[in-house]
């Protein structure tokens, strides 16, 4: 006589619900049916179920195992591609923990990469700079990134930059060009402009290309500063 469904699941070690969820999918034939209508599953059914078990303790899914069909055969190639998976999923965690560790240590924000974090936490970033400076980090290569964090490592707020980050929407010409000419002739924007001789420079090499990096600088700056403010930073740049 043969094994009921719960039978069958108790010896698998399993649930009646995996049993029948493994017959919807098709991965377990149904078996015959005793004369008052249960199932009587056979070894061949508690083999198959040990076998999937088997394979999804591994971690390949119920649909790769569906693509190995009822072969009782090694599945290598899927095998395979699984251990690659997760030498790639274990190479990641290790640069998250060694990220992780580094955040910890140094106690660093978190919305920045660490090594550009350490650069700039002593600059006196207003909260518009530093969430410019986060979006950046999103945009421009790694490389240029740090060459950016480098150019703020002695950044402070000269008075120019405090009047910058207070300047009113309806501000006149004349004080926005003459704001202008002050930040200018900072040293933090001669250190900028000797590490970007050109501004496009900065997104030169961004990871999803120059017109993305540009559309998302300009979309941002426009969230971030009035229309006085991105004046006197066009103004700036002249």
């Amino acid at each position: 006589m043969g094994w009921s469904t719960s039978q069958l699941a108790d010896l698998a070690g399993t649930t009646l619900r995996t049993i029948r969820h493994y017959h919807d999918v098709g991965l377990l034939a149904e078996p015959e049916r005793r004369a008052n209508g249960y199932k009587s599953y056979g070894v061949p059914h508690l083999v198959r179920v040990l076998r999937i078990k088997r394979l999804t303790d591994l971690g390949l899914s119920l649909a790769q195992i569906a693509d190995l069909g009822d072969s009782d055969e090694h599945p290598r190639e899927a095998l395979r591609e699984l251990d690659a998976e997760l030498e790639a999923q274990i190479e990641r965690l290790q640069r998250v923990r060694a990220e992780l560790a580094l955040v910890l240590r140094q106690e660093t924000p978190t919305d920045l990469p660490p090594d550009v974090a350490v650069m700039i936490e002593d600059a006196d970033l207003s909260p518009q700079d530093r969430s410019f400076t986060v979006v950046l980090a999103q945009l421009l290569s790694p490389e240029t990134l740090v060459r950016y964090a480098e150019t703020l490592k002695d950044y402070s707020r000269d008075p120019a930059v405090i009047e910058f980050d207070h300047l009113p929407e309806d501000a006149d010409e004349q004080t926005r060009q003459r704001l202008a000419e002050r930040m200018r002739a900072m040293p933090y924007m001669a250190e900028m402009r000797a590490a970007f001789p050109d501004p496009t420079g900065l997104w030169s090499d961004a990871p999803r290309g120059v017109e993305h990096a540009r559309r998302t600088v300009v979309k941002v700056m426009v969230e971030l500063y009035n229309k006085a403010q991105l004046d006197v930073l066009v103004r700036m740049n002249a």
